[in-house]
Order: structure tokens, then C-alpha cells, then sequence
């Protein structure tokens, strides 16, 4: 009885998940504000289209959440798409922000923008050298690397020394 329970259970939650992920793909079309680039600089121009106001409809947009104050979508060349455009100000700081469109029928629909401080394109490449307290051979102090190379020389001249005198019989 207890196996039966958790199979079916399980066979539940199964089926929900499915159900839940599938829906926000299935309303996504016409229920969703498209924002390009979802990652922006400051300084940046964002672009954003919805189908939610169908043929022909337009929207005004609102992104006083970043600072970029009102701007209008307007219908696209795409069929039953609107598009419009804001440039993130160069004052906003780095956080998600919600940018909301309202359609002239009254729909309502929203998506995120995220402010970066760097683009993704722009990735920062490291410079220097890794500070793994151990130190390394193209340190910046040569001098301290040459007396390290120096000291490992002579440790290995006297081990095979060492070594050579003991198989010789010499005694040690």
C-alpha cells in the first residue's frame, strides 16, 4: 500500500512539474515583454517587443524602474508585434529592474532588465601573476628566484654526492 502511494505520488508531481514548465512557454507568445539585450550597461540602448497588444497595437512603456522614465512601442515590421526603445542612463546602478508596457486595450505585461557594469561581450581578462602565497618561477623578484634555483642546485649536487659515496662503499 505504501509503494502504491509513493509511485503515485510521485507519478503526481511528475505530471505538475511538467505542467508548470510547459506553461509559461505555452502563454510566454502573448503574455511577455521581450527585453534585448536582457543584460545592459549603463550609457546602453535597450530594445523590447510583445505580441500581447496584438495586430496593429501599441503600448506605452515605463522603465522609471532603471530611470529611463516613459517611451512608446509601436507596431513592427513583425506581424502583431510592438517594439519600442530606452537608453539605460549612465546613473544606473547594477540590479534587475522590471520594465512594464501597458497595450492601448488595457493589457498589461512586464519583463526584467539586468544592469551589468561590464557587457558580457567585454570580458575582463586577468593581468599578473596568481598570489598563491608559494611563490612562483616568474615571480617578480628575480633575484629571490635565482637564489631559490641556486639553493635547489646545490641540495641536489650533495644528495648525489651523498648517494655516489654510499654505493661506492666509502662509508658515511
Amino acid at each position: 500500500m505504501r509503494r502504491t502511494a509513493r509511485l503515485l505520488t510521485g507519478t503526481v508531481l511528475a505530471v505538475a512539474a511538467a505542467g508548470l514548465a510547459t506553461a509559461p512557454a505555452y502563454g510566454g507568445e502573448t503574455g511577455s515583454l521581450e527585453v534585448f539585450p536582457s543584460n545592459a550597461v549603463p550609457g546602453g540602448d535597450v530594445t523590447v517587443n510583445t505580441a500581447a497588444c496584438g495586430d496593429g497595437g501599441t503600448a506605452a512603456g515605463d522603465a522609471s524602474a532603471v530611470g529611463a522614465g516613459t517611451f512608446t512601442l509601436a507596431p513592427s515590421t513583425h506581424e502583431g508585434d510592438a517594439i519600442g526603445q530606452f537608453k539605460v542612463p549612465p546613473s544606473a546602478q547594477p540590479g534587475t529592474y522590471e520594465i512594464v508596457a501597458k497595450c492601448t486595450d488595457g493589457r498589461q505585461v512586464s519583463g526584467d532588465l539586468m544592469v551589468t557594469l561590464a557587457s558580457m561581450r567585454q570580458q575582463v581578462q586577468p593581468r599578473g601573476s596568481v598570489k598563491t602565497g608559494v611563490g612562483g618561477a616568474l615571480g617578480p623578484d628575480p633575484v629571490q628566484t635565482a637564489a631559490g634555483v641556486a639553493a635547489l642546485a646545490v641540495a641536489a649536487a650533495g644528495g648525489t654526492w651523498l648517494l655516489h659515496r654510499r654505493a661506492r662503499g666509502d662509508g658515511i
